[in-house]
């Protein structure tokens, strides 16, 4: 199976401000022969995630920094074309982490490294996003952190992304009332109509933290109950000058601060006037809720209930382009790149 070449992408440079095409490098590989264990994966569907900037630079993270010269790391569905594993067959459907490549050899005796996924009701793609790893993310800060009852007011930034889309629509079947956060009469028209929002703020049309917060309190005019935060910077303020009280933050992305600039909070006392709960997680620390969150998801997805879209760059070249716009909010749903 050597006969095949991969064409790989490398972090080869560190980004000192904004991320840029020329820290990535396109490379050609062959594919190593197959040992005891292992499976060859051919990657069909390579997802794009905002934490992967964070990785990119050298510093204190929940993360691993990304190592320089190595293959870009990220999360990847496929199929398996060959195999030296009972548990794994050719043709089998599976999600794992098989980074920025057309091919990936997994050491599939690991617990937990590959997933057989079914295709019948849930196309492949959609495990990347609505039904993976975004998907589980929006559930469990939803669920778990913030908890909504019927009736409260749960507010989104990014709503128009992969995790914020699911967030809004998680929160619905809850009987929340939903407002989100997008940059653009676009975004925000497809977040109310396509996704079933109550209303959405286009913070792109308003020009400082006084009118965005007027903005938010015409839309939440119950208060906020419920916050899931992917943005930071004035966007949490604005929601922090509209917070009732007791209420709960999901602290899941600060996409505001990924190319290094500062984030300060305009009124941090307002955490401690109205009582609020803030809480930061990251979702691979919580495998324990995947089941039930991906059986929800699943559900919802296969029935038609949750609707996502998708952003889908052409071949493993565009990788970095697409990478970069989606950090530019570029993107419409989940960013992904089609490999096969």
């Amino acid at each position: 199976m050597s006969t095949f070449v991969n064409r790989q992408i490398l972090l080869t440079s560190r980004p000192a401000a904004e991320a840029r095409a020329d820290n990535f490098t396109l490379v050609e590989a062959p594919v190593p022969v197959l040992t005891d264990g292992q499976v060859l994966v051919r990657n069909h569907y390579l997802s794009l995630d905002p934490y992967m900037r964070g990785r990119m630079n050298d510093s204190k993270s929940y993360a691993q920094p990304q190592p320089l010269n190595a293959v870009m790391q990220g999360g990847t569905v496929g199929e398996i074309v060959d195999s030296k594993n009972g548990q794994f067959q050719p043709g089998d459907k599976v999600v794992g982490m098989g980074g920025w490549q057309e091919y990936a050899v997994v050491d599939a005796t690991q617990r937990g490294v590959l997933r057989k996924v079914d295709t019948a009701k849930i196309p492949l793609p959609a495990y990347l996003g609505a039904v993976g790893m975004p998907g589980v993310t929006a559930w469990y800060g939803l669920v778990k952190l913030i908890n909504p009852k019927a009736g409260e007011t749960v507010v989104v930034s990014a709503a128009s992304g992969a995790v914020g889309g699911a967030v809004g629509q998680l929160a619905k079947v809850r009987g929340a009332r939903v407002v989100g956060i997008a940059g653009g009469p676009d975004k925000c028209r497809q977040v109310v109509e396509e996704l079933g929002f109550d209303a959405c703020v286009d913070y792109k049309a308003f020009a400082g933290l006084k009118e965005l917060s007027a903005a938010l309190k015409a839309a939440c005019p119950k208060g906020i109950d419920g916050y899931f935060e992917n943005v930071g910077g004035v966007i949490l303020d604005a929601v922090m000058q509209n917070a009732n009280a007791f209420s709960r933050i999901a602290l899941c992305g600060m996409i505001s601060g990924y190319d290094g600039a500062p984030i300060p909070m305009a009124a941090p006392q307002l955490l401690l006037v109205n009582r609020m709960k803030l809480e930061g997680f990251i979702v691979s620390e919580h495998m324990e809720v995947w089941p039930d969150a991906l059986g929800e998801l699943g559900t919802l997805v296969a029935t038609g209930q949750l609707k996502y879209r998708e952003t889908i760059a052409e071949g493993l070249a565009s990788a970095p382009e697409a990478f970069i716009g989606l950090l530019k909010g570029r993107n419409f749903g989940k960013q992904l790149v089609k490999l096969v």
